[in-house]
């Protein structure tokens, strides 16, 4: 990916030396700061293409400097800023890309940044059980596709991942969901601190933000002055607080309650059936081998009739383990259309029911603007027609949007209306940027958690 900027001012700062760079920003219009940052980041990209596949040279024909080391990794470590753990990544990322030129070729490209390229190596070297050999060229290009370009996130590239997984299901437990590799380190360190660090599965991970949510959000002072902690020091005093909660109900003999919330969305009937994996639904090997009548008649996996299990928090979550937890849990139904959007209920109030607001998250998932990760419990139910002007509290009328661009679509101070949002066919919300933004003025979905948009 080749970024071409007209200011030679521009390309003076991002190839001049750092000492000193903030003066020399400072004297650059904003539109030219955008135009750094930018330009600095594809640069980083193609640098990060150069030490792979450097690194991978040497490892394949190390001298004798190299070879005083466990492996080219810890000799990258040694002789640079980085930790064993990343130079060691680097190395088996080089090593990986020799077997797959087609993610080497979109990574030296520039459009794929260096850990969604280990990611989708990693898929390629461990491919689900139930995928035939001939497939993978077609599960590669669709991870290629979700992982390339500016909008491109981990959380979508693993929802990609999620279903092929889906569509090639096997008794195998994905990493995210196998709690035999959950590991927690809690050391005392020499000045009487405690040092903790942890590796968990997704639904562990999910019961564990769910419950420091509410208890990590910032509190104002009495006099309204804004929280000053930071976010690592909010999260720390959240999770001192549910220890301390659970000490307590421990020692006046508390026992039971409600299980900690942790919400799954997934279609009725993917929870229903146990749809066999692509190779056994109808499909056949002709006499040569050749494999056909499949999910990849179309050279890529037929995903609109699929759906996999989905975390507020964690992303996605296979079939198989949602199943398990709809097991042991309370249902909450939501009815939908045939696009999957929720149906409407309760319009006429101005706020949102509770169900109402179930019936948000299942469909936005979290913040509907787009790029934004907003997760739904930082989020607020928006009204497109202001209750005020007659608009009704109705799905097709209601988004889930953060603080941030709640604040931005309200704001009073220049920007009312200049981000408009409309209810598509589909029954979803979509973004329309303001023309200095998009001269197009194309319209737009958050992607951030979804898999690929199908525009009407």
């Amino acid at each position: 990916m080749t970024t071409v900027f007209d200011s030679t001012v521009v390309g003076d700062v991002v190839a001049g030396p750092a000492a000193g760079v903030r003066g020399r920003l400072w004297r650059l219009r904003p539109s030219e700061v955008r135009d750094v940052a930018v330009c600095v980041s594809a640069e980083i990209l193609r640098l990060e293409a150069i030490r792979v596949a450097a690194v991978d040279a040497l490892a394949l024909n190390p001298d004798e400097q190299v070879l005083c080391y466990r492996g080219v990794g810890r000799w990258l470590a040694a002789n640079t800023m980085l930790q064993n753990a990343a130079g060691n990544k680097i190395a088996a990322l080089g090593a990986a890309l020799r077997v797959f030129p087609d993610v080497a070729a979109q990574f030296e490209a520039g459009d794929l940044s260096l850990d969604h390229a280990a990611i989708i190596a990693s898929f390629c070297e461990s491919p689900p059980k139930g995928m035939p050999e001939n497939a993978l060229p077609s599960c590669m290009a669709t991870l290629l596709a979700a992982a390339s370009g500016v909008e491109a996130t981990t959380i979508k590239l693993r929802y990609a991942i999620a279903v092929l997984e889906r569509i090639f299901e096997s008794d195998d437990t994905p990493p995210g969901e196998d709690d035999d590799l959950n590991v927690l380190r809690i050391s005392p360190t020499l000045n009487g601190r405690v040092a903790i660090k942890g590796d968990f599965d997704a639904l562990t991970g999910e019961m564990l933000l769910s419950a420091l949510s509410g208890l990590s959000m910032p509190k104002p002072a009495a006099d309204g002055t804004p929280d000053q902690r930071s976010a690592a020091k909010r999260t720390a005093d959240a999770f001192t607080e549910l220890i301390r909660r659970y000490l307590d109900n421990a020692m006046t003999g508390v026992d039971g309650g409600q299980r900690p919330h942790v919400n799954v969305h997934i279609t009725a009937k993917d929870l229903a059936e146990h749809r066999e994996c692509a190779t056994m639904r109808g499909n056949t090997a002709s006499d040569d081998g050749e494999f056909y009548g499949s999910a990849f008649d179309d050279d890529e996996p037929d995903v609109e009739d699929l759906d996999v299990g989905y975390m507020p928090w964690m992303g996605p979550l296979s079939v198989s383990l949602t199943r398990m937890l709809a097991c042991d849990c309370m249902l909450s139904t939501v009815l939908m259309d045939g696009n999957g959007a929720p149906l409407d209920a309760t319009p006429h109030k101005r706020l949102v029911t509770p169900e109402q607001r179930t019936a948000l998250i299942a469909r936005d998932k979290g913040c509907a603007f787009p790029n934004c990760d907003a997760v739904p419990a930082w989020c607020d139910a928006h009204h497109i027609k202001p209750w005020s002007v007659g608009g009704l509290t109705v799905m097709d009328n209601l988004t889930l949007l953060c603080r941030n661009h709640h604040r931005l679509i309200h704001s009073t101070s220049g920007f009312r209306g200049i981000w408009e949002v409309k209810m598509g066919t589909d029954h979803k919300p979509w973004f329309i940027p303001p023309s200095a933004i998009d001269p197009k003025q194309r319209r737009r979905r958050s992607t951030t958690r979804q898999g690929p948009v199908h525009r009407d």
